[in-house]
């Protein structure tokens, strides 16, 4: 097919989808409680179904007495189950694909299941809307005239007892419709390669000789990507290789510390960067204005949302359906699934910008996390990696933080430390070299971010001086049992505050 012609038809498909985007805008609690109506009725005969009463269809107040929120703690063993073979468990329909990713206390890794209704009316559903929203915004677009350039951290898939494993990303990749695959490079073979290095030069191999219109990608892997198509190309800037390229589409992490760095990289006042939220629970909030960090809640995805204020003093017990939320309330959120997640505490936090139409900012987490690079680093993550450290260096620690140190031009990223010991290690290099190998081993996207010096460098740890936490809080007016130091931060604030005074 031409590619003008396609570009036609498909802009003329994904502009027709608006308006069904319309009907949540103008009835959203009547889409949300239909959503949840038909996650009970198709889900009534699943061994949850029956243990909770799904076949009275009971309205919102009576699901949330009788259906308890969950961590992934709490529903590890029955996804195992389902991985072994068993299903009807959560969800009525055979559960064949698992998206692997970090983060679970207790484990290296969390499955997430993911349906084939999670596929078609979530993830690729979302795709097509994140096209349509932008469309709609930018009439002139001549998005479909080139290609999509996607980097996804993809993995290939592991069969273990007839179901499948591995990133989100290859899941997707794997059940990717045709239309899809036509608009994108690289080609899914190329997207599926494992080792990175040899992954990141075929992408630019093959993506060098498109039109590339468009990117799409977590900003710390494209930023990587992008500077090494410039060493490659030997170009000043990206447009003047892909002289169409018109917007970015990002998500993942923060792309708040990486802007400066891609306004570098594509100095057109007229290019936009439009935000995504998702994750492989499901697909929740597109940026729907151009030139916005304010996040549209899409309604329609066969997610039911519920809400936790976050209090001062850490969560509340309550979940709120949509239709009670209030504007600049800090909220955890819960969501209920077409993958079989029930009243599921994702881990995010928000915040409403929007009632008319529901728009959202993300807050950050309801623990303290680093994640900048895609690494996900807990804080469970942190305690038990330098538990391991002191053993096998027979030190002990008091007190510490941790920040990242930003990537700056092409400077790769790091994790910066600092730690007040009672009993200092004998080799403060070994100790952070331990440390690097423990977080590797509990946490498989920090180990991933860390290959070969790729994205993340060796942290750098920092020995602090005697009673420097104890000052530092003396200096907040924060002495006392109700503050803690935050011990892992995704901005500098606090890190430099500590820095400054450890040189003092």
């Amino acid at each position: 097919m031409p590619i003008p012609l396609f570009n036609s038809i498909a802009s003329w498909l994904l502009r027709k989808r608006y308006h069904q985007i319309e009907l949540f805008l103008k009835y959203p609690l009547d889409v949300q409680d239909e959503v949840l109506r038909q996650l009970l009725d198709f889900s009534q005969d699943t061994m949850i179904g029956k243990q909770y009463g799904f076949q009275d269809l009971p309205k919102y107040e009576e699901f949330r007495n009788r259906v308890p929120i969950v961590a992934y703690e709490d529903i590890a063993p029955m996804i195992e189950r389902t991985r072994r073979g068993e299903q009807n468990l959560f969800w009525p329909t055979s559960i064949k694909w698992f998206a692997k990713s970090s983060g679970t206390t207790n484990a290296k890794s969390k499955f997430i299941p993911v349906s084939t209704e999670a596929l078609e009316d979530c993830h690729y559903k979302s795709s097509k809307d994140l096209l349509c929203l932008y469309l709609n915004n930018n009439e002139n677009s001549q998005l479909f005239t080139g290609k999509s350039l996607r980097l996804g951290g993809s993995k290939e898939l592991y069969e273990d007892n007839g179901t499948f494993f591995g990133d989100l990303s290859a899941i997707l990749i794997d059940n990717m419709p045709l239309w899809a695959e036509y608009s994108s490079t690289p080609s899914n073979k190329v997207s599926l390669m494992t080792e990175w290095e040899s992954k990141l030069e075929a992408i630019i191999e093959e993506s060098i000789r498109e039109n590339v219109t468009s990117l799409a990608g977590v900003p710390s892997w494209m930023l990587v990507l992008l500077n090494q198509v410039l060493e490659k190309t030997g170009k000043a800037h990206l447009f003047e290789l892909w002289e169409n390229l018109e917007v970015y589409f990002h998500g993942g992490v923060s792309f708040t510390p990486y802007k400066n760095q891609y306004k570098k990289l594509l100095p057109r006042k007229k290019f936009n960067f439009y935000e995504t939220y998702n994750a492989s629970e499901g697909f929740f909030g597109i940026q729907d204005q151009n030139n916005s960090d304010e996040l549209l809640l899409m309604l329609d995805y066969g997610i039911f949302y519920e809400f936790i204020p976050i209090s001062v003093d850490g969560e509340g017990e309550q979940a709120i359906p949509l239709w009670d939320v209030q504007l600049g309330v800090n909220y955890a959120m819960i969501i209920t699934t077409n993958a079989g997640l029930w009243r599921y505490k994702i881990g995010d936090t928000i915040r409403f910008t929007s009632k008319s139409p529901y728009r959202i900012k993300i807050t950050g987490r309801t623990k303290h996390h680093i994640n900048v690079f895609g690494e996900e680093l807990i804080i469970e993550n942190a305690e038990e990696a330098l538990k391991q450290v002191c053993l096998k260096t027979e030190a002990e620690i008091m007190d510490y933080t941790a920040a990242p140190i930003f990537m700056t031009d092409k400077e790769k990223g790091a994790h910066e430390w600092i730690i007040e010991f009672r009993r200092p290690p004998a080799d403060i290099a070994y100790f952070t070299e331990m440390l690097d190998n423990a977080l590797k081993s509990l946490n498989s996207d920090y180990e991933a971010k860390r290959y070969n010096n790729i994205t993340l460098k060796m942290p750098k740890v920092h020995v602090a001086r005697e009673n420097l936490f104890h000052n530092w809080l003396k200096s907040q007016n924060k002495l006392g049992g109700q503050h803690k130091i935050p011990r892992l931060s995704n901005d500098r604030n606090c890190i430099e505050e500590l820095l400054h005074m450890n040189v003092q």
